[in-house]
């Protein structure tokens, strides 16, 4: 009993940290609900700490990495806010590549988004990594000013952005002009907008990320690979319609598409920077993400 106990109690930490970074709550209520769960001289402040992102601890791929090379690439997104800046990583000494756009979180382009895009192009891929926060100044260096910064843009225009990162890659010059996306949380969001909006766009993964309305599955233009966590439970409730509406759409077999829900996990169960990781399921999440791109992009 004690055992279920503590879990559960990291369950509602987990909840109330995730309510944190996605706006819900400010770091002074966090820490201030948090401190019933602060045991053997912990405080709120402390919890939050251990919640937060260890970037260098996490990386697998350093930027300097001998099997890539990487660049700092810009595009125009007309339509959006102008110019937008990010990483874009390949590996060397290879010809024209299939590409993925990594769309980051809801805090700009940070050094977990980078690391992603790296290790896409371990895996062979022309990997672009553009930065929502580049009409602000780029990602300021820490998550919690980052969805400070972006939580002042339009969603609308941050949507654009991305959708005008797709079309570069689709025409750039190195790209293959087969285009797939991959994107967490807000990133998962924008990875379905493309799938309904991005003509030629040739497979999406949504980690996590809100679905659109059940409606819009007539206006799907590209297969889907959708990964959830279990305990999420916002997106969990939105996710059965959706699929439902998949399944029941006038030809649910035009555009493959296929939903894993990982058993035991929270939203953001892929980020190995923070204690919501679980290496099991996000292993087995980018494993089956590698396989789709290469069915779908190769």
């Amino acid at each position: 009993m004690e055992r279920q106990s503590a879990h559960e109690s990291l369950r509602e930490v987990l909840d109330l940290f995730d309510n944190h970074v996605h706006g819900g709550i400010d770091r002074r209520r966090f820490v201030e609900r948090a401190a019933r769960f602060a045991v053997g001289g912990l405080t709120g402040a402390a919890l939050l700490s251990a919640l937060s992102p260890r970037y260098a601890l996490a990386q697998e791929v350093a930027p300097d990495d001998a099997r890539i090379t990487t660049s700092r690439e810009s595009y125009t997104s007309e339509a959006g806010y102008g110019k937008v800046e990010g990483l874009m990583a390949r590996p060397v000494g290879q010809g024209k590549l299939p590409a993925v756009l990594v769309v980051h979180e809801d805090r700009g382009l940070n050094p977990h988004i980078e690391d992603v895009a790296r290790r896409l192009a371990v895996a062979g891929y022309l990997a672009l990594a553009p930065d929502g926060l580049t009409s602000l100044g780029g990602y300021p260096g820490t998550d919690d000013e980052g969805r400070k910064l972006q939580g002042k843009l339009d969603r609308e225009k941050l949507i654009l952005d991305f959708l005008a990162g797709a079309k570069h890659l689709q025409g750039h010059a190195a790209c293959t002009g087969k285009v797939g996306v991959v994107g967490f949380g807000f990133g998962g969001m924008v990875a379905y907008q493309l799938a309904l909006r991005c003509e030629g766009l040739n497979g999406a993964v949504p980690f996590y990320g809100m679905p659109p309305a059940a409606e819009e599955t007539g206006k799907l233009k590209a297969p889907l690979l959708m990964h959830t966590a279990e305990h999420d439970t916002k997106i969990m409730e939105a996710m059965q319609p959706w699929s439902e509406a998949l399944m029941r759409g006038p030809n649910p077999t035009k555009y493959a598409f296929a939903w894993h829900t990982y058993e035991g996990t929270n939203h953001g169960f892929h980020d190995d920077t923070t204690p919501r990781y679980d290496e099991k399921a996000a292993k087995l999440a980018w494993s089956r993400t590698l396989d789709f791109f290469a069915d779908r992009l190769e």
